[in-house]
């Protein structure tokens, strides 16, 4: 399931991270394949398990907590886990602004870090790959919804979720608790490519100054 881990982060994909969480919370259970086009859809994570593929982080959890009984918001009251299942339906929401992947809109932090992706590709194509991958992230990120607001806009978006973030958290060690739940793979993945020092943001720098995340993170 893993990618490589780059950028400063464990992984260059929240999503692969959020899984990579999951799987540490789920003893014993191997961990995922790293070939992206042999996935059921074309794309990170996704896990094989007793010769069954599944991909992307939601299903596989779902897969996870079906077919083993675990459950991921075992340690939460029914109103919490309803409080959590929010964060998770909307892991693709402005938070990730800051990633690495969502890097590739902005063409100084592009060039730094994921116009290396396509360093093994022929000379003679890797610049029209790397200028048709910044396109589709930018076409994406517009379709979304995010692209439509100013830059100053969608960093004020994600500062309040940010905020949002640090009052749940407040001083549990972990977002319900004292018990790690599907909620903080979910918020790990998201905080880890925001904060990382190898991109240069805006919202990287306004949110060190949340106190909660002005410290290191890890997943050990």
């Amino acid at each position: 399931m893993a990618l490589a881990p780059a950028f400063g982060l464990p992984e260059m994909s929240p999503f692969v991270t959020k899984t990579e969480v999951q799987l540490k919370m789920r003893p014993r259970l191997s961990q995922g394949e790293s070939d992206a086009p042999a996935s059921p859809k074309g794309q990170l994570p996704y896990i094989v398990d007793e010769a069954e593929s599944i991909a992307d982080s939601t299903f596989i959890r779902a897969h996870i907590e079906g077919k083993y009984g675990f459950d991921f918001d075992a340690p939460l009251q029914f109103a919490a886990a309803c409080a959590g299942l929010g964060v998770r339906a909307n892991d693709r929401a402005p938070p990730l602004l800051g990633t690495g992947w969502s890097a590739l809109v902005d063409a100084e932090n592009f060039a730094k870090g994921p116009a290396h992706f396509f360093d093994a590709v022929p000379e003679h194509l890797r610049e029209k790959l790397r200028e048709d991958a910044q396109f589709r992230v930018a076409e994406n990120y517009l379709l979304s919804g995010l692209g439509r607001h100013a830059p100053d806009e969608d960093v004020d978006l994600a500062v309040r979720s940010l905020f949002a973030l640090s009052v749940q958290l407040g001083d549990k060690a972990y977002l319900m608790g004292d018990t790690p739940c599907g909620t903080d793979a979910t918020a790990f993945g998201a905080l880890a490519g925001i904060l990382t020092p190898f991109f240069a943001s805006q919202l990287r720098e306004t949110g060190r100054t949340i106190p909660k995340f002005s410290r290191p993170m890890s997943i050990a």
